[in-house]
């Protein structure tokens, strides 16, 4: 009758520990689960950015490359008359 009782209570024990287990895990598995949910959340808005982004970068290399030959025209006459003064300065002879 003892050894009835006695197993009776290591069942017990053990289906509360069983039980007890079981909880930690459930609860473990939430916060993983929404840290996962979260991370994958995050990726999703930084490759939206990033398609963003490479979109305002092609909006700017056009933007660049249409204002380019206006700047290279008033550049080059700058920059002939640099090398003009330059020339003229390398035929005077130094003392």
């Amino acid at each position: 009758m003892n050894d009835m009782i006695n197993s009776g209570a290591l069942n017990l024990a053990s289906m509360a520990f069983s039980l007890l287990v079981l909880v930690i895990g459930l609860v473990v598995w939430f916060f993983v689960n929404r840290a996962s949910v979260k991370a994958n959340e995050q990726i999703a808005l930084l490759e939206a950015l990033l398609e963003q982004q490479k979109r305002q970068t092609v909006l700017l290399r056009r933007i660049c490359e249409a204002n380019e030959p206006e700047q290279q025209v008033e550049e080059a006459p700058a920059q002939s008359q640099k090398d003009e003064d330059d020339g003229f300065i390398r035929l005077v002879a130094e003392r």
